[in-house]
C-alpha cells in the first residue's frame, strides 16, 4: 500500500468520477483505475462499484475512506513538524574537529551559543581518519579538518579555505626576526611537534622525508594548546597550520620555503544524509568569524 494510492482513492471518493479525480492528481484515468484496483486487491474488498462509466463507493469504501484521510492528514502533519524543526533554532549538533581547527573553532562558539541558545553542541576532537569513521557511523553530523582531497564515494568535501603550514616561535625568540626559513634550517631547530596522526605533523613529515631530512624533535604533544603554551614561553619552535595560532598574540609565524606548503581545509559531510539546520547555521557563524579575522 502506497501513499499515492490513498491519495488517488480519497480524490476518487470525493469526486465519484475517475476521470475527474485523475485530472485533479495529474495522472491518466487508466493509471488511477489501475492503482485503485491494486489497492482493492491488497485489501481484499471492493472500494467502488463500477456501474457503466459511473462509480459508487461501497460500504467498505466508506470505512476505508475515514482511515485513509486520517493517514494522509497524519503524514501532512509529520511533514509540517519536520519543516518546523528545520527552521527552528533548537536541536543538537555533533561536530568533529581536527586539532588544527581549535583556534578557528573557539571564537565561533560563544557568539553561536548566544545567538542560538536552544542548540546543544557536542564537539569531538581527533585525527581526520578517526573522525571520518565516526561520521560514517552517523556519530557526527559533519567534520572540520585540513585534509587531502579524496575521491571517497561516501563523503562530500566542501572547500573552506587554504592556508600555509608555518614555523611558529615566541615573539621573544631570535628566530622571530626571520622573513622565512628553509626546511634544512627548520630541521636544525629544537622542535616541539604535534604527535603522529595530526594532519600538520603528517604533512611536515612528508616534506622532510622527500628532502631526506631528519628533524631535531625534542618534544611531541597531542594537545595543540599545550604545545603553543610551551612555544610561547620557551626557546622552542613548532610547525603548524597558520590558522592554528589565531588568538595567540605572543607567538609569530615564519613562512617555510617550499612550493608545497599550502593546505586545504574542508567541511566533510556524509553523502546522501540529511544536513541538520543546526549544522548549516554553525557553518554560517564560522564563516563570519573567519572573515572578520
Amino acid at each position: 500500500m502506497e501513499l499515492r494510492q490513498l491519495q488517488y482513492f480519497v480524490k476518487a471518493a470525493e469526486t465519484m468520477n475517475f476521470t475527474e479525480a485523475a485530472a485533479a492528481v495529474f495522472i491518466t484515468q487508466s493509471t488511477l483505475s489501475q492503482q485503485i484496483k491494486q489497492l482493492e486487491e491488497e485489501l481484499g474488498m471492493l472500494l467502488f462499484d463500477r456501474v457503466g462509466k459511473r462509480v459508487r463507493i461501497t460500504e467498505a469504501g466508506h470505512i476505508f475512506l475515514t482511515h485513509a484521510r486520517k493517514i494522509l492528514n497524519d503524514v501532512q502533519r509529520s511533514k509540517q513538524a519536520i519543516s518546523e524543526l528545520q527552521n527552528a533554532t533548537t536541536g543538537e549538533l555533533n561536530l568533529g574537529v581536527s586539532y588544527a581547527f581549535t583556534s578557528l573553532l573557539l571564537p565561533a562558539l560563544a557568539p553561536f551559543s548566544t545567538k542560538y541558545p536552544g542548540i546543544k553542541i557536542f564537539i569531538t576532537y581527533g585525527s581526520p581518519e578517526e573522525l571520518e569513521k565516526k561520521l560514517r557511523l552517523a556519530e557526527l553530523d559533519m567534520i572540520l579538518a585540513f585534509h587531502n582531497e579524496s575521491d571517497d564515494e561516501d563523503l562530500e568535501m566542501q572547500e573552506l579555505f587554504s592556508s600555509s603550514v608555518v614555523m611558529v616561535v615566541s615573539k621573544n625568540n631570535p628566530l622571530a626576526q626571520l622573513k622565512k626559513i628553509s626546511l634544512e634550517e627548520l630541521a636544525k631547530q629544537d622542535l616541539i611537534l604535534p604527535g603522529k596522526g595530526f594532519s600538520s605533523r603528517d604533512f611536515i613529515n612528508d616534506l622532510f622525508n622527500r628532502k631526506k631530512i631528519t628533524p631535531n624533535i625534542k618534544i611531541e604533544l597531542n594537545d595543540v594548546h599545550s604545545l603553543l603554551a610551551l612555544v610561547e614561553n620557551g626557546p622552542w619552535a613548532t610547525v603548524l597550520n597558520e590558522k592554528a595560532i589565531i588568538g595567540w598574540n605572543k607567538v609569530t609565524a615564519i613562512p617555510i620555503e617550499s612550493k608545497e606548503i599550502k593546505r586545504q581545509s574542508y567541511i566533510l559531510w556524509q553523502k546522501g544524509v540529511y544536513r541538520k539546520r543546526a549544522a548549516i547555521l554553525f557553518i554560517e557563524e564560522l564563516m563570519r568569524v573567519m572573515e572578520s579575522e
